[in-house]
């Protein structure tokens, strides 16, 4: 018998693979509520690397949620493929409010309720997140890619043309050969040439050795091979409406950076004391570090919570009791001889110490 002749080889395209994904990360929710704002795809051999941009359901617990959108596009798309999906990157782009309550969570709704946030050091032994979220640096990488092409494409297809073509070298070549045989590098031209070619390439090193995408913030991944991140504008808005859920909240302020978070409150109108406002920034508190507990970030953010009083409006002082030297208000003798004759006010005012002038002259306005 003959071996059997190799009919041939099946090849899928990162297009295919990046399709199949986005498809498969809106499938991972019950309602259908995730949408994808951006995929990409690279195949090598039997090998498939995914990142996927997504907007999530709000509110909902974004850990777990991730989680079951990695596990559905892992396996849908080895089993439509035949790939090997070796890593795969989501990034949380855009928080969708829900408009009646969160999805999912109502009775009768049928659909399975939400899973319980995942510890931020549930991780596998061994698998560890990144710290920052690299960048590609397309747009810097593409205008070099441009440049070095077009600059040495001109110069191939002159030395082409020169030795299969027999024409003369083109005049752009050798007006620049002579013009720097004539110059040399103590001319200011050439120094702020080469100045300029340094800088470029300081730059160039900055942006290869420097992570980038400073608006992502890193999660904490429970599988090994899948790294999370979300929008530090998406982790604002979390905490925002946390804060501005709290009593006595009517407005909020808040602002993400790469390590503090940091929450300005202001408060319902009406005279607050200092007391008040230390309740009230502790109430925030409480409700902002929930939030940020929830997004399970691998760095944990510093939160700075300040609370304050309406625009126009300030702190009352705190209230004391009445000692009993306080001397009584002018009103109150004015009333005191419709109520008791001048006999009672006599005897009970003859225990007393001896009164300031002001006290004595009000008792006797009064009394005439």
């Amino acid at each position: 018998m003959t071996e059997p002749h190799p009919r041939g080889t099946a090849a899928v395209p990162a297009q295919a693979v990046r399709r199949i994904a986005g498809r498969a990360a809106t499938e991972a929710h019950p309602d259908g509520a995730v949408r994808t704002t951006g995929t990409a795809a690279t195949v090598c051999g039997r090998r498939t690397e995914i990142a996927l941009d997504v907007a999530l359901p709000y509110p909902e617990p974004l850990a777990p949620l991730v989680d079951r959108i990695r596990d559905r596009v892992t396996s849908r798309t080895a089993e439509l493929t035949g790939l090997d999906v070796s890593r795969v990157h989501i990034g949380v782009t855009t928080l969708t409010p829900a408009l009646c309550g969160p999805v999912g969570s109502g009775a009768g709704s049928g659909s399975a309720p939400a899973p319980a946030p995942v510890p931020a050091d549930a991780g596998s032994p061994g698998s560890r997140s990144p710290r920052r979220w690299w960048a590609q640096r397309r747009l810097p990488l593409g205008i070099l890619t441009l440049l070095a092409t077009v600059a040495f494409g001109a110069l191939a297809a002159d030395l082409i043309l020169v030795h299969t073509g027999h024409r003369p070298a083109a005049a752009w070549r050798t007006g620049t050969l002579h013009w720097m045989y004539g110059h040399g590098p103590g001319e200011p031209l050439v120094t702020a040439a080469g100045l300029c070619c340094a800088l470029l390439g300081a730059g160039l090193l900055l942006l290869a050795v420097t992570p980038g995408r400073r608006d992502l913030l890193t999660m904490s991944s429970p599988v090994p091979g899948t790294d999370i991140a979300v929008d530090r504008c998406a982790v604002a808005a979390l905490v925002h409406a946390a804060a501005t859920g709290t009593d006595g909240v009517t407005a909020a302020r808040t602002h993400v950076r790469r390590r503090r978070a940091t929450v300005r409150a202001e408060l319902t109108t009406g005279d607050l004391t200092t007391a008040d406002r230390t309740t009230a920034e502790r109430r925030i508190t409480r409700a902002a570090s929930s939030a940020l507990a929830d997004c399970g970030l691998r760095r944990p953010l510093r939160l700075r919570v300040t609370a304050r009083p309406p625009r126009g409006r300030t702190l009352a002082p705190a209230s004391t009791p009445a000692s009993a030297s306080t001397p009584a208000p002018a009103s109150t003798p004015a009333s005191v001889p419709s109520l008791a004759p001048a006999s009672s006010l006599a005897s009970a005012a003859a225990p007393a110490p001896a009164p300031a002038p002001s006290a004595t002259h009000a008792l006797a306005g009064g009394d005439l």
